[in-house]
């Protein structure tokens, strides 16, 4: 007998020890995200995949699957909340997506899109963080980061580096690099590696290929998030 749960009315079949979120992606239901990926464990910490279950607010990308549990995704509450949640990210920040290399394929723009987010709402902080051109392959912008760990999980866990860091509490939190003079040249850092590409927003970038791919043409330029999310969950279940 096949285990299943509902996910906004809709039976959503798992395999014991699968997330919400990783049951939902599998049969091509979209919940937003920011830190989540399937490749990497998970963090909780964007909470953008909040979620109701069973009348309770909780991560879809850290609560394992149960049997008959009734999960709400798509929601006007739900919604709102997402789209705070955004906004702050937005302006805790700087993030001028005009001029920004990643737009078009920014997974924070294009969700923004997806949540129907029309002002940042909130004054912005205008942060002056450095931006490190030390590696010659690849550009830091740390004006960009939205504390994921994406980067950090992906060094750790699938190139076993350890080369980038979170350091500080609170709103002191802040992105390093782990080497002695904090500089991403001094590191074992390879442009092939799977943290060079893993990043939602425009921090790690590619030296050399910027604006290859005109904005028009870009993955997120011709259909919203939800729509690829579930193109890219079906070529992988094949």
């Amino acid at each position: 007998m096949t285990s299943s749960f509902l996910l906004d009315g809709e039976e959503v079949p798992f395999t014991p020890g699968q997330t919400v979120m990783q049951a939902a992606s599998a049969a091509g239901k979209y919940i937003p995200h920011l830190c989540w990926h399937p490749d990497f464990s998970a963090h909780g910490s964007c909470k953008l995949c909040t979620v109701r279950i069973g009348g309770r607010f909780a991560t879809a990308c850290t609560v394992r699957a149960a049997d008959g549990q009734e999960v709400e995704n798509r929601s006007e509450e739900l919604t709102g909340k997402r789209r705070t949640l955004l906004q702050l990210l937005f302006v805790e920040g700087n993030h001028f997506c005009p001029s920004c290399e990643k737009s078009g394929n920014c997974v924070l723009q294009a969700t923004a899109y997806e949540m129907g987010m029309l002002s940042p709402h909130f004054d912005h902080f205008y942060p002056d963080r450095p931006v490190d051109a030390s590696h010659p392959d690849v550009l830091l912008d740390f004006n960009r980061c939205i504390l994921c760990e994406l980067c950090v999980r992906a060094s750790r866990e699938a190139d076993g580096k350890d080369v980038f860091a979170l350091s500080g509490r609170g709103a002191g939190s802040h992105l390093i690099v782990n080497s002695e003079s904090g500089r991403l040249a001094d590191t074992d850092f390879a442009v092939t590696d799977r943290a060079a590409g893993v990043c939602p927003v425009g921090v790690i970038l590619k030296k050399r290929v910027g604006f290859a791919v005109p904005i028009g043409q870009r993955e997120y330029d011709a259909q919203p998030i939800s729509q690829v999310a579930v193109a890219h969950a079906k070529e992988e279940g094949q």
